[in-house]
């Protein structure tokens, strides 16, 4: 579901494309995944999308951009929009950031994806990277203002020193921003995906592929439709029960 951060920006900003979502709920958490299983999970969803002939896929979880973009990105016949590539040229231009903090799961953070694209734009800023094994579960299972949750992000945060910036590298982590902030100021934090959707219009702008009529928006779940509708209330609203596709 956490995906569904990054499609509400994006239909803010594009409200004339027509959208394809796939959710996962059968294999979630990927953060806890192997890569050969994310590989594996990525192209056949990929290949779903093909068959619905997508003129573009944008792969909104930080997991999958870390570990299977590069494997992956030239096999298809559409553009791909990884979160971790698209966002980490404009986070290096942010003025004055010498000290950055990237919170992830498990499998973003041993792939040092992000370290890896800052260096590229920027190589003097420093990267402290820390997994957040039990915030995606948090926010999945609604429990942002439970006691043990709230203990569980302050333990994150005792970790992360004194960044000038810290990127909520996971889709699922915005959620957590009421939380987040009564230990640090909501100006510490970023939210990739508000630079992501803007990098993504500027791009299908820049190479003419931009709808313009907006005629659908259909969901797609791998297990428990039912569930991912309730669920989603707290990301995106969904006027009705998305199909179920597993591939």
């Amino acid at each position: 579901m956490g995906g569904l951060t990054v499609f509400e920006k994006v239909k803010k900003l594009l409200p004339q494309e027509n959208c394809l979502y796939y959710g996962d709920t059968k294999h979630m958490p990927y953060g806890e995944k192997t890569p050969e299983q994310l590989i594996e999970y990525a192209d056949k969803i990929f290949k779903f999308f093909e068959e619905q002939n997508a003129k573009a896929v944008i792969m909104a979880c930080n997991t999958t951009s870390a570990i299977t973009y590069e494997v992956l990105k030239d096999k298809y016949n559409f553009k791909i929009y990884p979160i971790i590539q698209s966002v980490c040229s404009t986070i290096a231009q942010i003025d004055g950031l010498k000290n950055l903090t990237v919170i992830a799961t498990p499998a973003t953070i041993n792939s040092h994806a992000y370290s890896k694209e800052i260096s590229k734009y920027n190589p003097e800023i420093n990267v402290k990277e820390i997994a957040a094994p039990n915030w995606v579960r948090i926010v999945e299972e609604h429990r942002i203002n439970s006691p043990q949750s709230i203990m569980q992000v302050q333990e994150v945060l005792e970790n992360v020193g004194s960044p000038d910036k810290i990127v909520l590298a996971c889709t699922h982590y915005p959620y957590l921003l009421n939380v987040l902030t009564k230990f640090m100021p909501a100006d510490k934090f970023i939210d990739p995906s508000v630079y992501f959707a803007q990098n993504i219009k500027e791009d299908l702008a820049k190479n003419n592929m931009l709808n313009d009529k907006f005629e659908y928006e259909k969901f797609y779940v791998s297990s428990a439709p039912e569930n991912f509708k309730t669920a989603s209330q707290l990301f995106y609203e969904l006027k009705k029960l998305p199909e179920l596709v597993t591939l």
